[in-house]
């Protein structure tokens, strides 16, 4: 048979989707990338916010159609499917298959018993758990992580550190379906990315919900820096970078194993959400707004070529044009180097989606587009330093008209970042150029992305 799949969401589901291919690869089936041609299709979805949701049920629809063709399973997983189980049995009886994350040690058992043997699964029984009742989700098997097979290319791959999350940020519904953080122990995760480094792997990007928390739970401190330390060690392993580390984890240790060691990315991911203390307090983060500022101080002057992105939110209940302002003002003041926003979307089963004040829809827009100007303002200046600058990028694809090499820099994370456009006035041969590290100068930008040159022509 074959099989088709959908990965929707965040990479942290990208690894669980790269596992399941690699089960049904180990079982002899055949992997297909067009629809058309699948027996069985697979679909990992994302429950985060309203608008993943809507991606969701119409990517499940959407696949639903090709069970009028030739497509035979229709098996749906992830977020979604463990938040509103019982719900999308009842709503989508063309699915023949929903497997939650608390069932993730039966993956293959449920996929086996459904294809070999026709048996759909049925279960019908609600689940009697509280919100705050949650169990830890259980994590892949180790040999999973090992066979699992890598779907972003020759050069970088995500490496989850953890699952789950234990912040109980009172808008974020994550605690609530994969509960709480879980670490993998560091031999195997440096079992891993000695397996992966064998197989050519230039990139390593450290995931979890939050890379701070890594080791608390099983070690009894974090042990993000030592892990990191380790990962440099291994051969063939030429940058390292971390993600989703949030502020209150964010060591002295961890600064300086990031400032001294060459493979490490000069990068923190850090999502502040807010500035302003009360809306802060009413999101139940953990830091305040001068914590926030001395650490993003720290960092700069520790390592003055960092790049800093962050994330935030903007319509959180409560959330005053005054507390608005604060925000707005802070960011042009900071001059974070990247910035995402997001408009508060009220999720079921969040403290938040019962508090009081909830923003209307045109003020949360209105806020996010004042904030990303700001933000493009601040990108632009930002850009325009770094003309005339060198750059080392690993090049990793070619325009279509064949004019650029398309490449990206020690800092930008791929697929979220900008990339380096290099023109193709090089005497070298292509394959001594892709999927290699190569010196560029940096001769013009635009808001996002660089255009260079080789250095050596």
């Amino acid at each position: 048979m074959n099989v088709g799949f959908i990965s929707l969401g965040c990479s942290k589901n990208l690894i669980d989707t790269e596992s399941l291919i690699g089960m049904f690869k180990n079982n002899r089936y055949n992997i297909v990338n067009e629809e058309e041609k699948a027996d069985i299709l697979v679909i990992n979805t994302c429950g985060f916010i309203e608008s993943a949701k809507e991606e969701a049920i119409n990517t499940i629809l959407e696949m639903a159609e090709y069970k009028k063709k030739r497509c035979k399973y229709l098996i749906v997983m992830g977020c979604l499917v463990q938040r509103y189980y019982n719900d999308l049995v009842k709503a989508l009886p063309e699915v023949d298959l929903f497997i939650k994350i608390e069932d993730y040690d039966k993956l293959w058992d449920k996929i086996d018993d459904l294809i070999k043997r026709g048996i759909v699964e049925k279960e019908k029984k609600k689940s009697s758990k509280k919100i705050s009742e949650i169990p830890p989700m259980p994590m892949l098997k180790q040999e999973e992580f090992l066979n699992r097979i890598i779907t972003t290319g020759k050069n970088y791959v995500y490496i989850k550190i953890g699952e789950g999350c234990s912040n109980k940020c009172t808008y974020c519904a994550i605690p609530y379906i994969r509960g709480p953080f879980v670490s993998r122990k560091i031999e195997d995760i440096l079992e891993e990315a000695n397996m992966l480094a064998k197989k050519g792997i230039k990139e390593l990007i450290v995931i979890a919900q939050d890379t701070t928390k890594y080791g608390v739970d099983i070690y009894g401190e974090s042990k993000l820096a030592e892990l990191l330390q380790k990962l440099s060690e291994i051969e063939g392993i030429k940058w390292i970078r971390f993600l989703y580390s949030y502020p209150e984890g964010i060591t002295e240790e961890l600064i300086n194993v990031v400032a001294k060691n060459e493979k490490i990315a000069k990068y923190f991911d850090i999502p502040i959400q807010h500035i302003s203390n009360k809306v802060l307090k009413r999101m139940n983060r953990r830091t305040n707004k001068e914590q926030i500022e001395n650490l993003l101080k720290t960092i700069r002057e520790k390592i003055p070529n960092i790049t800093l992105r962050t994330s935030l939110i903007v319509g959180f209940p409560g959330e005053t044009k005054e507390n608005f302002e604060e925000l707005n003002e802070f960011i042009k003041q900071t001059k974070f180097d990247k910035l995402g926003t997001f408009m508060y979307s009220k999720e079921d089963g969040t403290p938040a989606e019962k508090l009081p004040n909830q923003i209307h829809g045109n003020t949360k827009k209105a806020r996010y587009n004042r904030i990303m100007k700001a933000q493009q303002e601040i990108s632009k200046k930002l850009q325009n330093n770094k003309i005339g600058k060198t750059y080392e990028v690993l090049v990793e694809d070619m325009s279509f008209d064949g004019k650029y090499y398309i490449g990206r820099t020690m800092q930008d994370v791929p697929e979220i970042d900008g990339i380096v456009y290099i023109k193709n006035q090089t005497k070298k041969r292509e394959e001594d150029i892709l999927n290699h590290f190569i010196n560029c100068k940096v001769i013009d930008v635009n808001d996002y992305d660089l255009i260079a040159e080789f250095l050596e022509h």
